[in-house]
């Protein structure tokens, strides 16, 4: 039998509860302003939860200061059969003396084995990590911890103190450090690396340094200790704007080619001037980890290039075991042979599955684009893809061929398309939509079509697919700044109608020409996709009406099983008339619990009335409406 939480976001009746039987609890306290004296009067109430295994503990930016920790702290020292602690302390005005105090306590738990500190955005300072590592390391217990000191000033020798004690925990297995703007150079990467050898029995390591300056010097320190780390199977690295350069890509690189053992590898290191040269590195050592099934590789802005494209695709053509593939190089100026090098690699990943392909910005064209849709045809096994391609110079040609491609994947379950400002034509958008018609396995689809050119006769062709793909159940289409009128809207709505097991629906028409009609034939589609529980309708600048508001609500009354929508209307012509509209239609969705609704800059004068109006509606338990 599972156990359930007990959850709590009301102190009072937390503080009412029977506090001596709790064993698995979970408090939410964040945004509360309930300062050191609010804390002390949980905290005295935690102390009396004495066989509490395991603790969620949620008290971000509350301003508990130094008291707060410490009446916190003498609480922990209580709970002696803790097991599993998760802490979320950010923001709460702790120094170095109330990090001590709380990991102090920590070492009374001497059953602890599942931590996850959260002290981000806090002073601790050098000497707050130092003493931090110093008690941790007494918690002879642990296996698992997380901690998450972003932006905590600790510096290079905090760094290099904390991480000299975790060296010493012989029974860690899983290890999350989360340093991201720290001040943290190559000194103090050097000092983690070092310490990280110590570390054998670790199974799994993540590490976050972004947007420190640790360097070419501090990324080869980290490299040479993971090299040692070879149990590892799980490995997330987080480098982002450190400057590491070719030589810091090199140094990584050789951490890799010990790295037999990982299945798991995320390597993030966007914006740190990784040329051609060191990517070669890289994708060697990428190729010698036999067992990858799950990678994730960003080096968005950076300067890969066409060379640097084939290595990468080459090395990934070795890793066999492949299964899903996360690469984001958008802005790396690969061109068009930069997509055909790695596309050509890409159809040697006979065991993808699950396939991410950002490169945005990067010049691919039509002959980049082509390769590309006939890899994808070969990836015949593919349920998820997700591909963003927008600011590519892709035309009519390079088009067609993604679009037969898709076709040929007929496995996709799920579908993110981003196509963004490709200016698309008419039959261009008619080809997407039979591509879409092929892949009738679809349920899960998203669609970036913004500022495409798209009228009324692609918004036919488009819909022509999408009504043949009637296992949707969540559907993101984003048409905003396009040229559809009520006619297209029309030829899209008869699609949804078909729809018949949408759940979800995300639909931006933002700034098209819809007006009354279209907006009349939206909500009429809409009432005939009874299953729709979430819904997001972005309609700004449609020159819509009050008749139009009026029978889009109508429309939506069918919707009984409607609990969240979103509706956004802002810049049209509806006035107090076809707000009442509104509300009048909206009673019948008995289901209906949050409402959103943004009406600006329209022409209504009664907001205070209208708004009680919405107030009146039965089951409502949120309302956002802003009239501006």
């Amino acid at each position: 039998m599972i156990e359930q939480n007990q959850y709590y976001d009301n102190l009072e009746d937390f503080l009412c509860s029977s506090l001596e039987s709790h064993t698995l609890l979970l408090i939410e306290q964040d945004y509360r302003q309930i300062g050191a004296q609010g804390v002390s009067t949980l905290s005295s109430a935690l102390a009396k939860c004495i066989n509490l295994q395991k603790l969620n503990l949620n008290l971000r930016d509350n301003q508990i200061g130094v008291e707060g920790a410490s009446a916190l702290a003498h609480a922990i020292t209580q709970c002696t059969n803790l097991v599993n602690f998760e802490i979320n302390l950010d923001n709460n005005e702790i120094n170095a003396e109330g990090s001590s105090n709380i990991s102090a306590a920590l070492q009374s738990c001497s059953k602890l084995s599942n931590l996850i500190l959260n002290l981000r955005e806090n002073q601790l300072g050098a000497i707050g990590a130092q003493t931090l590592g110093q008690n941790l390391v007494n918690c002879t217990k642990l296996q698992n911890l997380t901690l998450d000191l972003f932006e905590t000033q600790i510096g290079d020798k905090g760094l290099s103190d904390l991480a000299s004690a975790l060296g010493t925990s012989t029974n860690l297995l899983n290890l999350a450090l989360l340093l991201s703007k720290n001040q943290i150079n190559a000194q103090g990467a050097s000092g983690l690396g070092f310490a990280l050898t110590k570390c054998t029995n670790i199974s799994s390591l993540i590490l976050n340094l972004n947007e420190n300056q640790i360097g070419p010097e501090g990324a080869s320190s980290l490299g040479s200790a993971l090299f040692n780390c070879s149990n590892l199977s799980n490995l997330e690295l987080y480098l982002q704007s450190n400057q590491l350069g070719d030589k810091g890509a090199q140094g990584l690189g050789k951490a890799l080619t010990n790295s037999a053992n990982i299945s798991n590898l995320t390597l993030d290191l966007i914006d740190n001037q990784i040329g051609a040269e060191g990517l070669l590195d890289l994708s060697s050592g990428i190729s010698k980890c036999s067992s990858l099934s799950n990678l994730q590789f960003y080096l968005d802005f950076s300067d890969i290039g066409a060379e640097g494209a084939q290595v990468l695709g080459s090395a990934l053509a070795s890793c066999t075991y492949l299964s899903k593939l996360k690469l984001s190089i958008s802005n790396n100026q690969i061109g068009a042979q930069g997509a055909i090098n790695l596309a050509s690699s890409l159809a040697n990943c006979t065991n993808l599955s699950d396939l991410t392909l950002f490169l945005g910005n990067n010049q691919i064209g039509d002959e980049g684009s082509s390769v590309l849709g006939f890899a994808l045809a070969k990836s015949t096994i593919l349920s998820n893809l997700n591909l963003l391609l927008n600011k590519n110079q892709i035309s009519t040609k390079g088009a067609l061929a993604l679009e037969q491609g898709l076709a040929n994947c007929v496995k996709l379950s799920s579908l993110t398309l981003n196509l963004n400002k490709k200016k698309m034509f008419g039959y261009e958008a008619s080809w997407l939509g039979s591509g879409l018609g092929k892949c009738t396995n679809l349920s899960n689809l998203t669609l970036h079509l913004v500022n495409n050119k798209i009228d009324d006769e692609s918004a036919l062709g488009l819909g022509s697919g999408l009504g043949k793909c009637t296992n949707l159940s969540n559907l993101k289409l984003n048409l905003d700044q396009n040229n559809i009128g009520a006619i297209g809207i029309s030829h899209l709505g008869s699609a949804l109608e078909k729809c018949t097991n949408l759940q979800n629906l995300t639909l931006t028409l933002s700034q098209n020409q819809i007006g009354d009609e279209g907006s009349l034939s939206i909500g009429s589609s809409l009432g005939e996709c009874r299953n729709l529980s979430n819904l997001i309708l972005y309609l700004n600048s449609n020159q819509i009406g009050d008749q139009g508001v009026s029978s889009l609500a109508f429309g939506l009354k069918k919707c009984t099983n409607l609990s969240n929508m979103t509706l956004l209307l802002n810049s049209n012509q509806i006035s107090n008339q076809g707000v009442s509209g509104l509300v009048f239609g909206l009673k019948k969705c008995t289901n209906l619990s949050n409402l959103t609704l943004r009406l600006c800059q329209n022409k209504i004068n009664e907001k205070y009335q209208l708004k009680e109006k919405f107030l009146k509606l039965k089951r409502l338990v949120s309302l956002i409406i802003s009239f501006c």
